[in-house]
C-alpha cells in the first residue's frame, strides 16, 4: 500500500463512523497531511450539517499549515451552493496545494466540476485512490444516483435444510427463531444502515413486526414499507402505531387512514416492483432492506432486483415447513 492509499484508507475509516447517518447524503471522510503526518481529519456526520472537508479544515489548529498540506477525501468535493457552502471552494480559499479523491461524485450538480474547479485554481489533483473501496462504501448513494433506485438488500434466515419457518396459520403460533442473541443485534445494526424496511402482508399478519431498531446503537429507525394489495391488514399492527413512518403499497387505498402512514398506489396487473422502486427513490429512499417472507423475496429474486442477500443458516433442520427463496449468486442480475 503506497501512501496515497494509506491516507485515503483512513479517510475510508472516518466516514464509516457516520453510517445510517447520512442518508441521502453520502458517507465522507476527509484527512490532511503535511510532512508525512496526519495534522486535521473529519467526517460528515449528517445532512445538513459540514462536509468532511469542512470539518478536517476546522481541525487544523493553525490555518498556515495548509498551504503545505494534501488533502484526501473519499469523495469530489462539492462545487455548488446546497445546504452548505462549496467545499471547492473553501479548499481554494484556503491554500491547500494538492487534493486526492477517490471517486468522482456522479451527483448531477457536481460530476467533475469541483475537480475542475480545484484544476483551475492551480491545485494539482489526483483521482482514484481506493475507487472500489470508495464506491463500496457509498453504495447506495451511488446506486440512487447512478440507478435511480434504492441499494436493495434481501436478508432471511433459515434452517439448514433449507426452511425459513414452520407453516403457520396463525399470529398465536410463534415463529421459528434461528438467530442468536449476537445476530439479533447484528440484524438491527443492518436495519440501522438501511433507509426502509419491507415486508409483505402474510409477514404483517402472522408476525406483527414492529421493524424498528432495537439494539443497533441508536440512530433513526428505517421507514417501514408493506404490500398490502387489496387493503385489508388490521389497523391494529405494530406497523400502523404510528411510531415510524409507514408506506402502504396496494391497489386500492386504505378505508380507513392511519396517522403516520403513506399510501402508495400501483397497479398489481402488471409487475411493481420497478415501479415502486421508482416511487421510493423519488422520496429520497437510498437503501431498501427486504424482510419479507419467501414469496415476497422470491419476487425480488426473481425480477433480478437485488444487490447483496444477507442470509444467516441455523443449526437445525425443520423436515417440512415454508422453503427458503431459490437464488443463483453467480447469475447475473437484471436492473
Amino acid at each position: 500500500m503506497n501512501t496515497d492509499e494509506l491516507y485515503m484508507l483512513r479517510c475510508l475509516e472516518l466516514a464509516q463512523m457516520a453510517q445510517g447517518d447520512t442518508s441521502p447524503n453520502p458517507l465522507v471522510g476527509a484527512v490532511l497531511v503535511s510532512d508525512g503526518r496526519i495534522v486535521g481529519e473529519g467526517y460528515h456526520h449528517r445532512a445538513g450539517e459540514p462536509h468532511a472537508e469542512v470539518m478536517a479544515i476546522r481541525s487544523v489548529s493553525d490555518a498556515a499549515i495548509l498551504k503545505r498540506c494534501t488533502l484526501y477525501v473519499s469523495l469530489e468535493p462539492c462545487s455548488h451552493y446546497g445546504k452548505t457552502p462549496p467545499c471547492a471552494e473553501l479548499i481554494i480559499r484556503s491554500g491547500i496545494p494538492r487534493v486526492v479523491m477517490a471517486i468522482r461524485d456522479p451527483f448531477p450538480q457536481v460530476s467533475g466540476r469541483g475537480e475542475q474547479m480545484l484544476l483551475e485554481a492551480g491545485i494539482e489533483v489526483r483521482v482514484g485512490v481506493l475507487a472500489e473501496e470508495a464506491r463500496r462504501l457509498n453504495a447506495p448513494f451511488l446506486s440512487a444516483v447512478e440507478k435511480h433506485r434504492p441499494y436493495i438488500t434481501l436478508k432471511w434466515a433459515q434452517s439448514r435444510d433449507g426452511f425459513m419457518d414452520k407453516k403457520r396459520t396463525s399470529s398465536q403460533e410463534s415463529p421459528i427463531q434461528f438467530s442468536t442473541p449476537s445476530r439479533m443485534r447484528e440484524v438491527h445494526r443492518l436495519r440501522r444502515m438501511h433507509s426502509a424496511i419491507l415486508v409483505g402482508e402474510q409477514t404483517a399478519l402472522l408476525d406483527n413486526p414492529s421493524l424498528t431498531n432495537r439494539f443497533g446503537g441508536g440512530g433513526q429507525n428505517p421507514i417501514r414499507i408493506v404490500i398490502d394489495r387489496n387493503g385489508t391488514l388490521p389497523r391494529h399492527l405494530n406497523l400502523f402505531d404510528g411510531s415510524v413512518p409507514t408506506i402502504v403499497v396496494g391497489e386500492y387505498p386504505m378505508t380507513t387512514p392511519c396517522s403516520g402512514v403513506e399510501f402508495i398506489s400501483l397497479d398489481f396487473t402488471k409487475p411493481i416492483l420497478l415501479p415502486l422502486m421508482a416511487e421510493l427513490n423519488k422520496r429520497g429512499i437510498q437503501s431498501l432492506l427486504v424482510e419479507g417472507g419467501s414469496n415476497t423475496l422470491q419476487y425480488f429474486i426473481d425480477a433480478g432486483l437485488y444487490d447483496a442477500v444477507n442470509i444467516e443458516i441455523g443449526t437445525a433442520d425443520l423436515i417440512d415447513g415454508v422453503p427458503a427463496p431459490k437464488i443463483t449468486l453467480s447469475i447475473g442480475r437484471k436492473e
